[in-house]
């Protein structure tokens, strides 16, 4: 190969070298393939599907970016006081997220902890769960018929498909499941509480207008299990030790 062919490929290959893991390059300036996996990364942890065009997007998007970036350098908009203050500030936000994020990477809760906090919330969990249907009228006379109907035999689930103003019980037969009477007003928690195993209420005024109710069934307070709250009490409990882990920084901080 003669020497001047040598040289011309020595030389395109050391431009496709200088270009290699780059998006793209804005007026020389290069982009590298490390800030689009970056916002890669960032987008499909929040459920979005890593796809050719969101590349492409991304991708449009940095060289977007880093055209008006340029512009704005050569105003010399980046030595403005404002400019100045709100990168330092965004520095410190990044750094000291990525401090947090770094010490809950390094100090998972265990799984023995956890259950530790959990028991010490099932431990205050305490009374007593009903599981009751209950049928919703606009007023005392149509309450007062419905229980005259009920008295004769007709079926509350039927009764409250088709007459029940909450329709959202009504279309399962009046059914609310099994609830802690707090979480019901208290003209309908006494009313409840009342009741026997199977039997059914007078007519009950609430603000929301007239109940029959049936108490269905009774059992003590058990709460969700360990496994159905495993995950948000992870969150609390990591959420509580990170916060006490930036306190205690903060105290032990010399401000002056």
């Amino acid at each position: 190969m003669r020497q001047p062919q040598r040289l011309a490929l020595l030389l395109s290959l050391s431009v496709a070298a200088a270009f290699a893991g780059n998006v793209a390059t804005v007026n020389g300036v290069a982009i590298p393939d490390s800030k689009l996996e970056f916002y890669v990364k960032q987008v499909t942890e929040r459920g979005q599907k890593d796809t050719p065009e969101l590349r492409a997007k991304i991708k449009e998007e940095l060289v977007r970016s880093e055209v008006l970036s340029q512009e704005a350098a050569k105003k010399g908009l980046d030595k403005t006081p404002d400019v100045q203050a709100r990168l330092d500030i965004a520095k410190q936000q990044i750094l000291g997220g990525s401090l947090v994020n770094d010490y809950v990477k390094n100090n998972q809760v265990s799984d023995a902890d956890l259950k530790k906090e959990y028991d010490k919330i099932k431990a205050g969990m305490s009374g007593k769960e009903y599981k009751a249907r209950h049928i919703l009228v606009k007023d005392e006379a149509e309450a007062k018929a419905i229980l005259a109907e009920l008295k004769k035999g007709k079926k509350f689930d039927d009764i409250a498909k088709a007459k029940s103003l909450d329709k959202a019980s009504g279309a399962q037969g009046g059914d609310l499941g099994w609830a802690n009477p707090s979480g019901f007003v208290p003209e309908f928690a006494k009313a409840l509480t009342e009741l026997s195993k199977g039997k059914i209420s007078e007519p009950v005024k609430t603000q929301f207008g007239w109940h029959i109710i049936k108490l269905d069934d009774v059992r003590e307070a058990k709460g969700p299990s360990f496994d159905e709250v495993k995950a948000d009490l992870q969150r609390q409990v990591q959420g509580e030790r990170a916060q006490k882990y930036v306190d205690d920084l903060v105290s032990k901080a010399k401000v002056e």
